[in-house]
């Protein structure tokens, strides 16, 4: 069952991960993991647990790797030794606006493993010699580019456009979408004012709750490096359902 499953979900181009057990104790020994859950067994529950989580943040990357657990699934430990295999198409990072702080996200977008995409509906600012970084520039207007892409809960969508004839109509779109992150530059004036523009043409508070903007963490960010890892690091808090704070003045455990 585990190999169907496996076939399965690589015939229809969906994340799948599938580990084996390699120390003498359970050689051989399967766990798959997929959007539905998880088949195998390991040798505990605990182990289990530990195996399908670590899989699971591997498949957001699209990395395979070799782990070690203790008996139980402990994170100190070398009892257990399994190799983890992520079967994932890369998760798409969509970054509107070809600008200098395009480039430097871009860069952080492949970084984390996205297939970054990089749209501006101005020729003479979107092309590869300005973002060298992205695996596709594209001449287009972002709202209808954005009706017709792949968009899953692993996309993250950066309105970096700050003007809004592209924003407002690409922003209607991007709330109707599943996507798990959407972040919009601009002051919080420069906000407040989209706001009122995305409300009076009728979308949700829910929905507006879902645009991170000001875009980013926190961390006082001026230069478009700093900027883009502002970015980069409040999209990695959100896939994980973190606040994104100082580890030192938290409660959670360190690796969710």
């Amino acid at each position: 069952m585990i190999f169907e499953r496996l076939a399965a979900a690589l015939r229809a181009d969906a994340p799948v991960a599938l580990a084996t057990r390699l120390d003498e104790v359970r050689p051989g020994a399967k766990l798959i993991v997929d959007v539905s859950g998880a088949e195998g067994d390991l040798g505990s529950p605990g182990l289990n647990f530990a195996v399908e989580a670590e899989a699971r943040a591997l498949l957001a990357v699209g990395e395979n790797a070799l782990r070690t657990f203790g008996r139980d699934g402990e994170p100190i430990g070398t009892e257990a030794r399994l190799f983890i295999q992520a079967f994932a198409p890369k998760a798409d990072l969509y970054i509107f606006g070809a600008i200098d702080f395009s480039r430097a996200m871009a860069r952080l977008g492949k970084y984390l493993g996205y297939r970054v995409t990089v749209i501006d509906a101005r020729p003479v600012f979107a092309t590869e010699a300005r973002i060298p970084d992205a695996d596709r520039v594209v001449v287009a207007w972002p709202d209808e580019f954005l009706a017709s892409a792949r968009v899953e809960p692993r996309t993250a969508i950066v309105v970096l456009t700050h003007d809004t004839k592209f924003d407002i109509p690409l922003l209607k779109v991007a709330l109707a979408t599943n996507a798990g992150y959407i972040g919009a530059m601009g002051s919080r004036r420069t906000h407040a004012a989209r706001v009122e523009l995305l409300r009076a043409g009728g979308v949700s508070e829910s929905d507006l709750e879902r645009i991170c903007a000001p875009v980013g963490l926190d961390i006082g960010a001026r230069t478009p490096e700093e900027t883009a890892i502002s970015i980069a690091a409040e999209i990695v808090a959100m896939r994980s359902d973190r606040r994104g704070g100082r580890l030192r003045d938290g409660s959670l455990a360190v690796h969710p």
